[in-house]
Formats: structure tokens, sequence, C-alpha cells
């Protein structure tokens, strides 16, 4: 019986060049394609959580205007490594 909290196993396939750019980027950044696939997976979630409540947002109050746009675009990439 396994201890602790063993992660779940998935079998997924993939396209052979995102394959390769997976390997290469996981070594890279010196991790295991699973701790890397992890990471990646983790990030698409919180962006798409972000979009989700944005979407909510403005559904209760409006689509932002090209102003609140830029001024947030102005902001992102100040704040950009």
């Amino acid at each position: 019986m396994p201890r602790g909290n063993p992660s779940p196993k998935l079998a997924i396939t993939i396209d052979p060049d995102v394959h390769a750019g997976v390997v290469e980027a996981a070594d890279a950044a010196g991790m295991s394609v699973s701790a890397w696939i992890t990471e990646a997976a983790r990030r698409a979630l919180l962006i798409a959580d972000g979009l989700n409540a944005v979407a909510e947002w403005e559904a209760e109050n409006g689509a932002f205007t090209d102003a609140e746009l830029a001024a947030a675009r102005r902001k992102i990439l100040h704040l950009a490594p």
C-alpha cells in the first residue's frame, strides 16, 4: 500500500513536435517532464480562472473600456520581469 499522498498518474498522447518542446523545456528548467507538465497545467488553470473572473466581472459591470485595458497593459508590462 502506498504511503502518504501519491500523485495520480495520467497516460497522455502528445504531438511529436510538442513532445520535443516539452522534453527540452523540462530539461532546461532542471525538472522532470511530469513536474514541468504539472506546472504548465497549473498555470493554464490559473489563467482560465482569471479569464473566467474577468468575464464574470464584465457580465455584472460591463466591458472594460479601451482606456482601462490600456492602463492594465501598462501595469502588466511594467511589472513583467
